[in-house]
Formats: structure tokens, sequence, C-alpha cells
């Protein structure tokens, strides 16, 4: 019973192959399935996701249900993964194949409806990204734009923006600088 643990049902290479197919299957259908579903997940995404990691369980363990086997499995999954993440990070060109490049959902304002359909997202969506990122309404964005790995990026009008402490600190010495040279202006009016 002890010896089940570690004796495998399928040769190594044929683990190790398992598992990289399917690595790639999947990285190729997320691709190609869009950037919503890597953070947009509604209850259908989520199902999905769940049902799928179930589906390919088989695939990539075929009939070995040893610890072994799952290791070697689970090294492979890192391996391929880490060779990836370098590959891609060294090459512009492999990182735009395989990962996509952004897609702007808002420019100047306006919704842009084809993107958004391209994308499987909703008006309503975006909006909760917009508020979460500081605009109240479209109009206050100059443009938003969902990133490779599926997070909503915006960019707010000059005018809608924040000030930040150094923003206030600038201002703070412009206002300064100008009152003393009122003051000194008003000085130099007075009667002595």
């Amino acid at each position: 019973m002890l010896s089940d643990l570690f004796t495998m049902g399928i040769p190594i290479g044929e683990k190790v192959i398992r598992t990289v197919a399917v690595y790639v299957a999947m990285t190729v259908l997320i691709r190609v399935f869009g950037k919503r579903e890597m953070a947009q997940l509604n209850t259908h995404d989520l199902v999905v996701m769940l049902l799928v990691s179930n589906v390919v369980q088989n695939a990539i363990i075929g009939n070995d249900n040893s610890l072994t086997g799952g290791v070697i499995g689970a090294v492979t999954l890192f391996v391929v993964n880490g060779v990836a993440v370098r590959l891609l990070r060294d090459n512009a060109a492999a990182e735009r194949l395989f990962e996509g490049t952004p897609t702007v959902l808002i420019s100047d304002g306006q919704f842009d409806d084809r993107a958004l359909r391209h994308e499987g997202l909703r008006r309503g969506d975006v909006e909760r990204a917009l508020r979460v990122q500081g605009a109240d309404d479209v109009a206050e964005v100059e443009s938003a734009t969902i990133a490779p790995g599926g997070a909503i990026v915006v960019e707010l009008r000059a005018a809608d923006q924040n000030a930040s402490r150094g923003d206030l600190a600038a201002l703070r010495a412009h206002v300064d600088a100008r009152l003393d040279e009122i003051s000194a202006a008003l000085a130099r009016l007075a009667p002595s």
C-alpha cells in the first residue's frame, strides 16, 4: 500500500510531455479568449475555471495517482512557467505574441464600444474599475486600457487628478513667494 505512493502509473517522459502540452494549451486558450478572464471574473468565468482545472487534471496525470507523479507534474509546471516568463521578459515580440497588448477601452472620456465587445466587457465592469481608481464619471477619464494581464488602468484628465503632497508643497511655496512679493510691494507703497 505504501509503495503505491511512489509507484508511477506512466513513464516520467510521458508525464512531462502531458504537463507541458496542457500548459501550452491553457496558455493559448487564455490568450485567445481574452484578457477579461484574467481579472474580471464573474460567476460563469469562475465556474469555467474550476471545471477546466478538473477537466485537464486527467490529461496531466494520465493513469497515475502516485505522489511521485504529482510532484514531477508540479515541478514540470514550475520549470516550464519559469522558462516561459524569462523568455517573454527578454523578447518583446514574443511577449506581444503570447501575452497580447493593452486595449484602449476609453479615450478622451468616451467608451470604445467595439473594444468593449472584443474584450467581452460591459460598461458597468469598466465603470466599477473607474470608481476604484478615482473617477466618478467616464468624462473625467483621459484614457483607460485593459492590460494583457487583465488589469484596467485608468488615466484621469489633468483637471480631475488628485493633488499629491508634492503638488501641495509646490503650491504652498509658490503662494508664499507671491505673498512675500506682495508684502514687499505694499511696504514700498506705504508712506514712511
